[in-house]
């Protein structure tokens, strides 16, 4: 005796049937983005000078000031390409985790005016290669 499937309700009630088999399948697995992503504005600054340890960052889909609030703690990265590969953690052992890409950590700090600009701090300063390159907003720590 063939057992019948419980009927899908909610926002999956539609059924997925596999082609080949005629069997109902399970939904496919989506691709989940665990970082919002941001461009660097550049460096907070005076007239005369600038402060080259704190970035300001322009996070996509964030425009008020309040909506910043979410990302207050949350951690960022900048990605950039090097010239030779470099190990890290373990690569004594194991050469082919080597890489060429050089991350550079930082921390959303404050909003920066009311136009959804925030100010982030890095361990070490961003180069002024980054101005107007894309940056990585985890979503993590998460408070929520």
């Amino acid at each position: 005796m063939v057992k019948k499937h419980p009927p899908l309700t909610g926002k999956y009630n539609k059924k997925i049937i596999d082609k080949r088999t005629g069997k109902r399948t399970r939904r496919p697995n989506q691709n989940i983005r665990l970082f919002q992503p941001a461009i660097m504005l550049g460096y907070r600054r005076t007239r005369h000078s600038q402060d080259t340890h704190v970035a300001l960052l322009a996070i996509k889909n964030v425009n008020t000031r309040r909506e910043t609030r979410f990302y207050w703690g949350k951690r960022v990265c900048y990605l950039a390409n090097g010239k030779h590969k470099k190990g890290g953690f373990r690569t004594a052992k194991q050469p082919h985790l080597r890489t060429k890409v050089r991350r550079i950590w930082g921390k959303v700090i404050k909003p920066h005016g009311k136009s959804g600009v925030v100010k982030a701090t890095f361990k070490k300063n961003l180069p002024g290669q980054a101005i107007g390159r894309r940056l990585r907003v985890y979503l993590f720590p998460s408070n929520i």
